[in-house]
């Protein structure tokens, strides 16, 4: 890197400024959280595929989360340990935009993969009768890779409009790990070109997949509130609530972090929310679902019971 005018061959990642001390103590909390978000996924996808009765397409959607969550984690974790231990925190420029369109690809897939399971919901709720005519494994399979096509295209698309952008120095992104908005505020390009990246990002990756569930959970409350009895009231919106949790999470702090207009926090607000999506949502969605189901501990019962019989 070099002048105002020099073109960028590598990034700085910013990060937090801290002292040393901390820095090494944020390292071992987030290499703990890292671990334990693979080992609760892990196990997550190994009773998924061991135990014959969670192989239902609920489960089916549940171990694609399990795998993008270990994935969403994986692509930027690792770096910013790195970074936490080294003073020198550079990032090329190939591997920052590969970085990024893996972010934004792991997060669009997630999205879908999250409506996918809306309608599963939707299905078994408001018309359980026909329940496993219209969720056959071929339209379950048919939505996955709908789901995984369309989050690595619409990543495809952004990183294909980040890199017709021109980038010169100085190239220090204002961030934990190269994220799309971060980077964006690089270019050397008309401001407006990069709000046009920055909402078509926003509609496709929030809005629309949003707007999906919304209809779906519209539905599902309005069948929920034509149930007569309120043990068959609660009964249907406990199958819910543990897919609600994690919509909540996921689309609450990817609102604030991509819809809230610019403020003088705002860059440092996006660094703290963007650990919850790379170290505690990974962490918290197996044991949202494991806690809150009552199927998934019958299963890792059974299997300790296998394990040390």
């Amino acid at each position: 890197m070099g002048g105002n005018q020099s073109w960028v061959t590598e990034f700085i990642l910013v990060g937090f400024q801290l002292r040393a001390e901390m820095e090494v103590f944020l390292f071992w909390v987030f290499s703990l959280l890292y671990i334990l978000s693979l080992l609760a996924n892990g196990m997550i996808l190994g009773l998924i595929c061991l135990d014959p009765r969670l192989h239902t397409p609920m489960y089916f959607f549940l171990s694609h989360l399990a795998v993008l969550d270990m994935s969403y984690a994986s692509n930027n974790v690792p770096k910013m340990l790195a970074n936490l231990m080294n003073q020198r925190r550079t990032i090329s420029f190939v591997p920052c935009i590969m970085q990024t369109f893996l972010y934004l690809a792991f997060a669009a897939t997630e999205c879908l993969i999250l409506v996918a399971m809306s309608y599963d919901r939707y299905v078994a709720i408001c018309h359980p009768l026909h329940y496993a005519v219209i969720m056959s494994w071929r339209v379950c399979t048919a939505l996955a890779v709908t789901s995984w096509s369309c989050g690595f295209i619409l990543s495809l698309v952004h990183a294909v409009l980040l890199l017709r952008l021109p980038f010169c120095g100085p190239g220090e992104v204002n961030h934990l790990f190269c994220e799309i908005l971060s980077v964006l505020k690089l270019a050397c390009a008309d401001p407006w070109i990069n709000q046009v990246v920055l909402l078509a990002a926003s509609v496709f990756v929030l809005v629309g997949p949003l707007c999906l569930m919304l209809v779906s959970y519209t539905r599902i409350l309005l069948a929920i509130l034509r149930i007569q009895s309120g043990e068959g009231r609660r009964k249907a919106f406990s199958t819910c609530s543990s897919h609600l949790c994690v919509v909540g999470l996921f689309f609450g702090i990817a609102m604030v972090v991509y819809m809230v207009p610019d403020s003088s926090q705002r860059e440092e607000q996006e660094k703290r929310l963007s650990l919850f999506h790379s170290l505690f949502n990974p962490v918290l969605n197996p044991l949202i679902y494991s806690l809150r189901n009552s199927q998934v501990k019958d299963a890792l019962r059974r299997a300790l019971q296998k394990r040390f019989m």
